[in-house]
């Protein structure tokens, strides 16, 4: 049983600061005035987490052209990030959401498991969700994305 805050279209994104595989803190708030492709995953080089990454990396030229940033959540620590993004050449951030706060701000904590979820939060220019994918499925997600980006 869970138990969150379900975020909607138009909900504001909650903001966040967090360590991630650029060795810098992501602060949602200062990608304000960009769009952003929030994307909650269980686990670093797992099956389905290594489809949807790399589903992202080979669609982050298009997606960077709609003016999105992409940024990856898990409960996964920086190290555990770094060796994912060297193994598959990720080219975007990886975010280290060790104490599940970040998945639990936006409802994608699966109690059970004690790992984020797998969904994506489109966030828009002034900070507001204007898509939410929820189930995902890896192998088209990213295409999913790219597709609802340019919509």
């Amino acid at each position: 049983m869970q138990s969150f805050t379900k975020l909607e279209v138009g909900n504001p994104a909650p903001d966040f600061a967090a360590s991630s595989t650029s060795g810098q803190v992501i602060r949602l708030a200062d990608l304000k005035g960009k769009k952003v492709v929030l994307y909650f995953y269980p686990k670093d080089d797992t099956p389905g987490c290594t489809v949807e990454g790399c589903g992202f990396r080979d669609q982050y030229q298009k997606i960077k052209s709609t003016g999105a940033e992409i940024i990856g959540v898990s409960t996964d620590g920086v190290d555990s990030h770094k060796a994912f993004t060297a193994k598959y050449s990720l080219p975007f951030p990886l975010v280290a959401d060790v104490d599940s706060k970040i998945s639990q701000l936006y409802g994608a904590f699966n109690e059970k498991w004690k790992q984020a979820r797998r969904v994506t939060f489109i966030i828009d220019e002034k900070g507001l969700i204007s898509k939410v994918f929820d189930p995902v499925k890896p192998d088209v997600h990213p295409k999913d994305v790219l597709d609802a980006l340019k919509a």
